[in-house]
């Protein structure tokens, strides 16, 4: 066996005649099980939420989207349609018209988007699924809407208030004098659904049928606002983005869904990223204990190690006892902070403790990525105290 691994398994496992040493160690140990597993339970429960606000996305997002590059319309003509209908990457696509308007539920009012759509759109956004109460749009049914929790809180409206009509306006086009009576186009539409997703897009869209989004806006029959598109899953959006934008020329702005909600993306990543360097932080704030433990350790082993040096051991040798020690006091406590961080995500998964809302669970997620990221930060950490500490030794100190 390795003569430096076995006199630090020795010195690890082997309790000490200073009690206080023993504690310090225990006091490390215990230091460096919580550190992993808070790092380990953070990570899970951003990837539970990056998950989960993807998935919000899907509800919400097509994975392209065609819009004008100049003003707020086109035309679906040939120029498009012969692209859109003879890429075999495309599973559906979907018309549709956004545009901002003033709704109004009795005397409550708010600003939002109109949003229509055609009988396939929930074919390329599957909303219909985000449906929290009530129904999607009919076919069968005239001057119906579906609008978000976060608007219909605000107007006090939704599916129960049968017979009460949303109005939904938006200012009429024109120069010169406007009459203030007459200077707004409007529809009223019956609640029939409310959805949920991101904050953001709760509090943003009313949908309704192409058809009364047309009449509201004063569009031609074949005018949209843009073209939405459902890829088929293995077909990479951000390539196939440049491929149709070169089809279809600089007249139209072609977008994945990760360029939509660009801002979106960032601000996740960013705080996974900020939240590891805060935990890593506790970390190595932890690893103090450990080059503490083994420093009083070199101490308490002083004659032991005047005697190796007198039968043989060399410097580096003795260095590399302590270096090991530190090390295998790191990888056990941070096995034992790994197997409790995972009991303690598998309960969260299968019995749902904590909870976002009364209906919505904490999203967590195991990933072997997050246990790679904490097995490499716990070993190197672990590995830098040991060094540390370590460093101490010389043969003016161990002579004393």
């Amino acid at each position: 066996m390795n003569f430096p691994l076995y006199i630090a398994k020795r010195y690890l496992f082997a309790k000490s005649g200073n009690n206080a040493i023993n504690i310090i160690t225990i006091i490390a140990s215990i230091g460096v099980i919580l550190g992993t597993a808070a790092l380990f339970i953070i990570l899970s429960g951003f990837s539970g939420l990056r998950t989960f606000n993807y998935a919000l996305l899907d509800s919400s997002d097509p994975d392209i989207k065609i819009t004008a590059t100049e003003g707020k319309s086109f035309f679906y003509e040939n120029a498009i349609k012969n692209v859109v209908l003879s890429s075999t990457d495309i599973v559906a696509f979907s018309k549709v018209i956004e545009e901002r308007v003033f709704i109004k539920n009795g005397e409550k009012q708010q600003i939002a988007f109109i949003k229509g759509v055609d009988d396939t759109y929930t074919n390329v956004v599957p909303l219909d699924d985000a449906i929290q109460v009530g129904t999607w749009l009919q076919k069968e049914y005239t001057n119906t809407s579906v609008i978000g929790n976060g608007l219909a809180y605000k107007l006090a409206a939704g599916v129960e208030s049968f017979g009460e009509y949303l109005e939904i306006l938006v200012p009429k086009k024109g120069t010169g004098f406007i009459n203030p009576a007459r200077s707004f186009r409007s529809i009223k539409t019956q609640i029939v659904g409310t959805y949920f997703g991101t904050e953001e897009f709760e509090n943003k869209y009313v949908f309704v049928s192409n058809f009364q989004a047309q009449q509201l806006v004063n569009y031609k029959k074949n005018q949209f606002t843009g073209i939405e598109i459902k890829l088929r899953s293995e077909i990479n959006a951000a390539n196939f983005a440049v491929s149709i934008q070169e089809k279809l020329g600089s007249q139209y702005k072609v977008k994945t869904k990760a360029q939509l909600n660009e801002l979106f993306y960032k601000v996740i990543n960013t705080e996974n990223f900020v939240s590891y360097l805060i935990f890593t932080l506790i970390v190595i704030i932890a690893m103090f204990n450990v080059v503490g433990s083994i420093i009083m350790m070199i101490i308490d082993k002083k004659k032991n190690l005047k005697t190796l040096l007198s039968v043989g051991a060399t410097l580096s040798e003795i260095k590399n006892i302590f270096v090991l020690q530190g090390f295998l006091l790191t990888i056990i406590s941070m096995t034992v902070g790994l197997f409790l961080s995972v009991i303690i995500v598998i309960i969260q998964q299968k019995f749902q403790i904590f909870m976002i809302t009364s209906s919505i669970p904490y999203p967590v997620e195991l990933r072997g990525s997050n246990f790679l990221i904490v097995i490499t930060t716990i070993t190197v950490l672990g590995f830098l105290a040991a060094k540390v500490a370590s460093s101490r030794i010389s043969a003016g100190f161990i002579d004393k």
